[in-house]
């Protein structure tokens, strides 16, 4: 049999493979979309506590005083500084005990303190570790990328995982 003379398509079936593929490149575009958004969503959530926990301008130490159900109160005394120590506020899941000593920084315009140091640097991007989690899914799922889902997943499951190591040992 000679291929020479290649049996045409009719005109709708051409349409409908090119109305299919427009589809498939229209659900990839959109599961793209939905990964990116979520990792963007993690970033921007992380960097308000992440960039006072990385680069603080007002650094010290808090000694945890009283603790409600959310939030330690305590003393900030400022690094360097000899002056009355300033009453601020901790979150309790990373205060550790009361009369505890701890490194912090100070969120600009606000009696807020996040923790310093590599336990408070991990903690600040949790939720970017966790929209790596959930953006993993999309990957895997609607993109059919295994492996870069997995690597998200891994790396999600590792800030999560270390934050919680440090800040419990």
């Amino acid at each position: 049999m000679s291929t020479d003379n290649p049996v045409k398509r009719s005109r709708t079936r051409r349409m409908g493979e090119s109305a299919y593929g427009l589809l498939l490149l229209a659900r990839t575009g959109l599961m793209g979309l939905i990964a990116l958004l979520l990792v963007l969503a993690g970033v921007w959530t992380s960097w308000g506590t992440a960039k006072p926990a990385m680069t603080g301008k007002e650094t010290g130490t808090v000694t945890v005083r009283t603790c409600g159900d959310d939030e330690c109160t305590g003393l900030f005394a400022r690094e360097g500084a000899a002056g009355k120590p300033e009453k601020v506020t901790v979150a309790r899941s990373v205060s550790g005990e009361t009369g505890e000593t701890l490194d912090v920084a100070v969120k600009p315009g606000t009696d807020h303190v996040v923790r310093t140091g590599p336990a408070g640097i991990l903690y600040a991007w949790v939720p970017l570790g966790g929209s790596l989690l959930l953006a993993s899914l999309v990957v895997a799922g609607g993109l059919r990328l295994k492996k870069t889902a997995l690597g998200m997943g891994l790396f999600g499951a590792l800030v999560m995982g270390g934050a919680w190591a440090l800040l419990n040992f």
